[in-house]
């Protein structure tokens, strides 16, 4: 069992009145802690191969709060006897999300810009470390940070071919052809339906983040990679933060980084949808 108990009594001198498990708790575990007169959450990980994962996600809420998405506030973070934890506020999550609102809130969010692409310290999509070295131009940072650096992870792997990574880096060179130039926009990272939720109001609530500054097509790409979203989502988007004509069409290409993650992630049901994208434009 966990020290929740211990943890907690150490920043609020008080023993939790009650303790529930929450779901999402694939990487850490997550558990609502009910107090005196407060509720907070806590997430704890006693995997040592990552390093600092629950810090680097404060420090990801602590950008995303700059935006006007619901985020949990981080109240405590540290390492009890070598599990780490992060503390943060608790969020009573509903059931009818306002898309409306979603779409206006991600186009405030990819007017927050930043100086380069990248960030500066790396942090975690999922379990895998992700690379941040700053750059000035995106298709630099996406080819070298993002597909080709995942490219030799799978290869390594075995979950690529040789030919594989040559058809990457066939992709790479033509990818100023592709995706049209943007300023760096802080983007979550890894928005996909289990990282979007609402509170009982219906108003978008954001966790989980995998922050940088990006294109902010990464997060429209990966939000529509294992599912859909309303029409209405990306009309009030587009009324704020127009994209580029033509996002539909080259969409794949930014869904080919979570793709590669997954891939090395959950393995080989993951590959066809690479090389389906990669194959087109060979």
């Amino acid at each position: 069992m966990y020290p929740i108990n211990n943890i907690i009594f150490l920043h609020f001198n008080e023993i939790p009145e009650q303790i529930t498990p929450l779901s999402g708790g694939d990487i850490n575990e997550v558990f609502k802690v009910r107090l005196n007169k407060r509720t907070v959450v806590i997430k704890l990980n006693n995997d040592k191969f990552l390093n600092q994962i629950l810090e680097k996600e404060k420090r990801g809420l602590e950008l995303l709060s700059k935006s006007t998405f619901i985020i949990p506030k981080p109240i405590k973070t540290g390492i009890f006897k070598e599990i780490e934890y992060l503390i943060m506020n608790y969020i009573e999550i509903g059931s009818n999300l306002n898309w409306a609102i979603f779409g206006e809130k991600l186009a405030q969010l990819h007017h927050i810009k930043g100086k380069y692409f990248g960030l500066d310290y790396n942090n975690y999509i999922g379990t895998l470390v992700q690379a941040n070295t700053q750059s000035d131009v995106w298709i630099e940072f996406y080819a070298e940070h993002r597909l080709l650096a995942l490219s030799t992870i799978a290869r390594d792997q075995g979950l690529f071919e040789k030919k594989h990574c040559v058809w990457m880096e066939i992709l790479c060179q033509k990818l100023d052809e592709i995706i049209p130039k943007c300023n760096p926009s802080l983007i979550h990272g890894d928005l996909w339906s289990g990282n979007l939720l609402s509170n009982i109001s219906g108003q978008p609530v954001l966790i989980d983040p995998s922050v940088y500054f990006g294109h902010p097509e990464m997060d429209w790409a990966m939000l529509g990679l294992f599912g859909n979203y309303p029409k209405l989502a990306m009309n009030c988007y587009q009324e704020i933060n127009p994209l580029e004509n033509g996002f539909n069409k080259r969409r794949d290409i930014h869904q080919l980084y979570p793709l590669l993650v997954h891939l090395i992630l959950f393995g080989k049901g993951y590959l066809s949808g690479i090389l389906n994208t990669l194959k087109k434009y060979l």
